[in-house]
């Protein structure tokens, strides 16, 4: 029987329970999407902690204030039979348990689909790892080494060598999918174990994002009878992509039909509107370095608010490309129910919202490492006695003031 837990009222995964053993990004992100939709989710971390608490300058990063807000922590080590009996007491009363290690090292820390269900029969169990089954099963995997090996990266090159995206997209679309199969399983009473037994592979999540890529490839290959790439969405429409205004802003357009180009030529007053050469996609790829250079042109003879009315009134797609530190000044990331405050050593943050939320609850700051131990532990059973054994044999550690504390920023001379 599954334990409910009441620390959040509303949403529809209210009273459930999320025990994450999580790393970077791709579990964590996971659970933060089940933690807005009203689970409690539980952080699990080594004495060493989550890579990302000591990414910047010796102490958190971004990614523990984005994605750990509204979480409890709990440090345990797992490599200690103390602490394994710990995490087992959580496994018995949870409903979900997702981690983003090593296969080795869930199986040498007793964190595997086997070891959990052994404990608790009903649990939805969830391992996202490099790769699912196939001959590198074992093998591990990056953000990075998904975007090389499933093409992205390919096709995205800085002065011709292949360089990995800002973002780590791939780590999050898996947390992603792993939300979709935790939450069909949920919705399934009848799931059987091998439904509530999931992998994402960080490797196959890679392949379904560039299925479209993938299959146009072939389609393409097959009509021509030779190799003909799927080029990114700048490279096949002219006039769809980023151009510099006159005051030295960047503008990203979107120009995808003949209705779009005729609404652009007509907007900037181009000399090419209404000229039949350039009126239907296939003549303007043809010419491709003429349509360009037009667009760049007339782009250049306006500043950015300028184009942006002329644009905006033709009822074009465009936007400014912004810069990291003004994307949250834009109207629309200031509309209500956009951004959380949040607030984590004394310092306050806008954190995004997650998308589709109608209403933004507060919740827990981002936890420090341990900062619920004791009170988790206690929760599960433990008295005074046993708590404190636990803390002083380092089977568990609860927070103490200067950890994964940031280096002092210095004056320059």
């Amino acid at each position: 029987m599954i334990k409910e837990h009441t620390t959040k009222e509303h949403g529809p995964l209210a009273g459930m329970r999320v025990l994450e053993l999580g790393t970077m990004i791709a579990a964590p992100f996971a659970t933060h999407i089940l933690s807005q939709l009203g689970a409690e989710v539980v952080k699990i971390e080594p004495p060493a902690g989550d890579t990302t608490r000591s990414l910047v300058r010796g102490g958190p990063s971004g990614t523990i204030i984005a994605y750990s807000h509204s979480k409890k922590a709990i440090c345990l080590d797992l490599a200690t039979e103390d602490g394994k009996a710990v995490f087992r007491r959580l496994v018995a009363g949870a409903a979900v348990v997702i981690h983003n290690l090593a296969p080795s090292a869930a199986r040498k820390l007793g964190v595997t689909a086997d070891d959990c269900m052994t404990v608790n029969p009903r649990l939805v169990h969830v391992h996202v790892k490099g790769y699912t089954e196939g001959p590198q099963a074992e093998g591990l995997m990056t953000n990075p080494i998904a975007e090389a090996a499933t093409g992205a990266m390919d096709d995205h090159r800085v002065d011709g060598r292949p360089t990995r995206f800002g973002p780590s997209y791939h780590d999050q679309f898996a947390g992603t999918y792993a939300v979709i199969r935790v939450l069909a399983a949920l919705l399934d009473p009848q799931a059987d174990e091998a439904t509530r037994r999931i992998e994402v592979g960080l490797y196959e999540t890679g392949l379904h994002l560039a299925a479209r890529d993938l299959a146009g490839m072939q389609l393409k290959t097959q009509l021509l009878g030779r190799l003909e790439k799927e080029g990114g969405g700048e490279f096949s429409m002219p006039g769809y992509g980023a151009y510099l205004t006159a005051d030295e802003r960047w503008i990203y357009l979107l120009v995808l039909t003949d209705a779009h180009w005729a609404r652009l030529t007509g907007a900037l007053e181009m000399p090419e509107h209404g000229a039949p050469q350039f009126a239907r996609l296939r003549d303007r790829k043809k010419a491709r370095d003429e349509v360009e250079a037009a667009v760049r042109t007339a782009l250049a003879r306006f500043t950015y608010d300028e184009a942006a009315d002329r644009l905006g009134r033709a009822g074009l797609g465009f936007n400014e490309v912004m810069p990291l530190e003004r994307v949250l000044e834009a109207p629309q990331a200031r509309a209500p129910g956009k951004l959380r405050d949040v607030e984590f050593r004394g310092l306050r943050f806008e954190v995004p919202e997650f998308a589709g939320r109608s209403s933004s609850e507060p919740g827990l700051p981002p936890p420090e490492i341990g900062e619920h131990t004791e009170a988790l532990l206690a929760e599960l059973g433990y008295d005074a006695q046993e708590i404190a054994g636990l803390l002083a044999s380092g089977a568990a550690k609860a927070y103490q003031p200067g950890d994964f504390a940031w280096a002092p920023v210095r004056e320059k001379a």
